[in-house]
């Protein structure tokens, strides 16, 4: 057995689909050189996210929508090279536009997932995906989800019933939008972020990347908060309310085994209990 070592990043993004990929670049490259294996990005990374989660709100056309085997999708796989990258984007299937996160290496796509739960008016910008499946990878088998999806329980238990190992949700998560401190770090809505990452890791007994956006988009004020958690629930590595890369070192067989050696809750479910609202 033998340590990883992985990354959650906070960083802003915006519509310039060129400007982005720069920065994808240079966190690429940044990770690379610290050894990072498992590379999580922001939602909505490539093509920035929405101007508002208002309804009625005077949006753009939002961000440019990519096909998952197009040539965007190619060149994140390109800069990925031997590492495991996941990233957010816009997806275009059709006439149909979803929210959604792509992991990379560059062999190519390993894993998609479509944003399942949507808030506020996110749905009058983005049909909603349907599942929640694992995948493997060559650093071990993965779950994504997107933001609002970890706010349900049931998303994190679907995944880590399907076997995942590692946890990774990506995120434009903003600050409160009524009665907003001025210091980000005393948010409520920061403060729910960060107890949303640590529950889903602690009761899953799960390794967790959180990666989000950082810095203002639009109306939108982000938490930034980008952190890796172990299985046990507790913080390894935090960006803080700024931008940055949170990085742990982390044995994931070995940390799943010690954490469900007594208590292991997925080993431990009654599925017979559960029935009501199932």
């Amino acid at each position: 057995m033998t340590a990883m070592r992985m990354a959650a990043v906070a960083a802003a993004f915006g519509r310039d689909l060129e400007a982005d990929f720069q920065v994808v670049a240079r966190l690429v490259a940044e990770a690379r050189a610290r050894e990072v294996r498992l590379l999580a990005l922001p939602e909505a990374c490539l093509g920035g996210y929405l101007l508002s989660l208002d309804d009625g709100a005077d949006l753009d056309d939002g961000p440019p929508a990519l096909a998952v085997d197009g040539p965007e999708i190619r060149r994140l796989a390109a800069l990925a090279g031997e590492m495991t990258v996941v990233a957010g984007y816009c997806e275009a299937d059709g006439d149909l536009r979803y929210n959604s996160v792509v992991c990379v290496t560059g062999d190519g796509v390993l894993g998609n997932h479509r944003k399942v739960h949507q808030p506020l008016s996110e749905d009058a910008s983005y049909a909603s995906g349907a599942q929640f499946r694992a995948f493997d990878t060559p650093v071990g088998r993965i779950g994504m989800m997107i933001c609002y999806d970890k706010a349900f329980p049931e998303s994190a238990r679907a995944l880590a019933l399907d076997g995942a190992q590692i946890g990774v949700c990506v995120s434009a998560w903003p600050g409160s939008r009524t009665n907003a401190p001025a210091d980000l770090a005393e948010d409520r809505w920061k403060r729910r972020f960060d107890l949303f990452d640590r529950a889903r890791a602690l009761e899953n007994q799960i390794v967790w990347l959180s990666a989000n956006q950082a810095g203002t988009f639009g109306t939108l004020r982000f938490v930034a908060s980008a952190k890796v958690v172990e299985p046990g629930g507790d913080v390894l590595a935090d960006t803080g309310v700024g931008a940055g890369m949170a990085v742990a070192d982390l044995d994931v067989a070995r940390a799943l085994e010690t954490a469900r050696r007594a208590m292991g809750h997925l080993r431990d479910r009654r599925p017979d209990a559960y029935a009501v609202g199932a």
